[in-house]
């Protein structure tokens, strides 16, 4: 499949794209992966955007569409891939469309994933993250806690609540989202690729995202 994963902060992408991933062995691929895998790896794109990302700036959109371009040429793709959290704009979606016409490729549809904000912030609120950065594992104290003490389960290393997942942080987040990224609803839309699915158990979404596919 190839799909892309809208939503909210807390809406699911994540999860949801890592068990579309396990259906038909499609890539997850996320701008943060991306950007943090460019950067370990030392390649010429990680070095660029590591200058921002130290000073605190963001990529250019002009960076993160080579450093996109670079990873849905790897051979992996092939089987396809499913876009969580990118494009973030409706300038992104456009430069995507440019990208994977030159690649020869075409999206199934977008995906829009929607959850009440109440959800959105329990999901979030509740969620804790690894202190490594080679693991970064989630849990959820509520349905997948760490151990007792606060430790991930995979490697040890105490969890904890990321400064952008408090509810003041969060009611933020879900303001720029509604500013920059909701009109990318639109967009797609328009491009007749928009499909909207309940995002409040996450077997239950992916189901109906599988259905999609098929149909």
């Amino acid at each position: 499949m190839r799909v892309v994963l809208l939503g909210a902060p807390g809406a699911g992408k994540g999860t949801i794209a890592k068990l579309l991933a396990e259906f038909d062995g499609s890539v997850p691929i996320s701008t943060g992966d991306i950007l943090r895998s460019a950067v370990k790896e030392g390649t010429d794109l990680g070095k660029k955007a590591k200058e921002f990302m130290d000073s605190g700036d963001l990529v250019p959109d002009s960076l993160i569409m080579e450093i996109m371009e670079a990873r849905l040429r790897k051979p992996d793709c092939r089987k396809g891939f499913i876009l969580d959290g990118f494009p973030r704009t409706i300038f992104q979606a456009r430069e995507l469309k440019n990208l994977l016409a030159k690649l020869s490729v075409k999206l199934d549809f977008t995906a829009n994933l929607e959850a009440p904000r109440d959800i959105i912030l329990d999901r979030l609120t509740t969620r804790r993250t690894c202190c490594n950065p080679d693991c970064q594992a989630i849990y959820n104290i509520k349905n997948n806690p760490p151990q007792e003490d606060g430790a991930c389960k995979l490697c040890h290393h105490q969890t904890m609540q990321r400064d952008d997942e408090t509810e003041e942080a969060i009611a933020n987040r879900l303001e720029i989202y509604h500013q920059k990224t909701a009109p990318l609803i639109g967009y797609y839309e328009k491009e007749g690729l928009l499909k909207n699915f309940l995002s409040l158990v996450a077997d239950d979404t992916v189901s109906e995202i599988k259905k999609a596919i098929s149909a």
